[in-house]
């Protein structure tokens, strides 16, 4: 019986402790992360899109300066995310609210990441927003294979008119060899209320698993990364009984998923804070053979929640909360209202 006991150790390396025998070994870790950027849209106006009410345009002066810097301050944050136990940015991260792909060109290209020649997955899609759902990876540890935009088709319960919501990216690639699937997710808001709105986000978990059944009846050993920004909490009914997901890892079924950050949930820990309750919307979620002893190929090791001091409101009436880009009084110098996710992903090495 293996007793995995991780201490880090240099450049994507660490070390395992078998119990009964000091035998050590090499191994690679990497971070998946998930990452809601808050209102990432450019200060040009779309005449396609309504956005002309993002917080960036309903700026009177110094757009092009506060842009500037809510790109800066992107880049920093996913920068740092895993660098102290991987020395490494993600190698892979998904990001929610963006207006178009060259807003995360913009980000990828900071001084920051530049040298880590992130690759961008994105797709339109029709949210009345104009706000979009992508993957950035890193070429040299994280090859694509294919990629697909999953509509979601709702409507609302009293006018029956359609409700334009965010598309489900699905993308399929080799992480240093090793096949893996990425459902990167933003469910419709609880505007409206939580009661009135969940059955929207019910039909978003509907698709989600609809996603990952189609991957299983093609092999139920698939390796599925569900993440994304949910607009509901580990124990909702999207989450918990759509998605069916356990917060213990033994009683997770061969078909099943384990959702790590339903413990930090129970203990009052979230990554986005209303009216002073916490809520831990943002999440990723891991298929059964993530979560296999045998480390020949990556496993599940720890999740985590990238809540840094910086990313802190420091004082005033939202002491403590995520610090957020824009308020009413405008751009703010700060970063995002949620906090990013991520687990990290283990693989002996000879």
């Amino acid at each position: 019986m293996k007793t995995l006991k991780i201490a880090l150790a240099g450049l994507f390396l660490c070390y395992v402790t078998l119990t009964g025998a000091q035998e050590k070994k090499r191994f690679k870790i990497h971070t998946i992360a998930f990452y809601n950027l808050e209102n990432l849209f450019d200060t040009i106006n779309d005449p396609t899109k309504f956005d002309e009410a993002s917080p960036i345009m309903e700026l009177n002066t110094n757009r092009a300066a506060a842009y500037k810097k809510k790109v800066a301050n992107m880049a920093r944050v996913i920068s740092e995310i895993g660098l102290k136990d991987t020395n490494n940015a993600p190698a892979v991260i998904g990001v929610s609210e963006v207006e178009n792909r060259e807003v995360l060109e913009d980000v990828v290209n900071d001084t920051l990441l530049r040298d880590k020649d992130y690759g961008i997955i994105h797709y339109h899609s029709p949210d009345a927003r104009g706000i979009d759902v992508a993957l950035l990876y890193q070429k040299k540890l994280f090859t694509p294979i294919s990629t697909s935009s999953h509509e979601l088709k709702i409507y609302d319960d009293q006018t029956r008119k359609r409700v334009y919501t965010r598309d489900q990216l699905l993308v399929s690639g080799a992480l240093d060899g090793d096949l893996i699937h990425l459902i990167v997710n933003h469910w419709p808001s609880r505007s409206g209320g939580e009661a009135r709105s969940r059955p929207k986000r019910v039909a978003a978990a509907k698709l989600t698993k609809h996603l990952v059944d189609s991957l299983q009846i093609i092999d139920p050993y698939a390796k599925i990364f569900i993440m994304g920004d949910l607009n509901d909490d580990p124990t909702n009914e999207s989450v918990k009984k759509v998605l069916n997901t356990e917060r213990n890892k033994e009683k997770v079924g061969l078909k099943g998923i384990y959702n790590p950050y339903e413990n930090y949930f129970k203990d009052g820990i979230g990554t986005t804070a209303y009216r002073d309750a916490w809520s831990l919307f943002d999440q990723i979620l891991l298929t059964k053979p993530l979560l296999e002893k045998d480390y020949s190929s990556f496993r599940f090791y720890k999740a985590g929640i990238f809540n840094e001091n910086f990313l802190t409101q420091k004082t005033g009436q939202f002491k403590g909360y995520p610090f957020r880009s824009w308020s009413y009084s405008g751009f703010t110098d700060g970063f995002s209202d949620h906090f990013p996710v991520y687990v990290y992903v283990v693989k002996e090495v000879e």
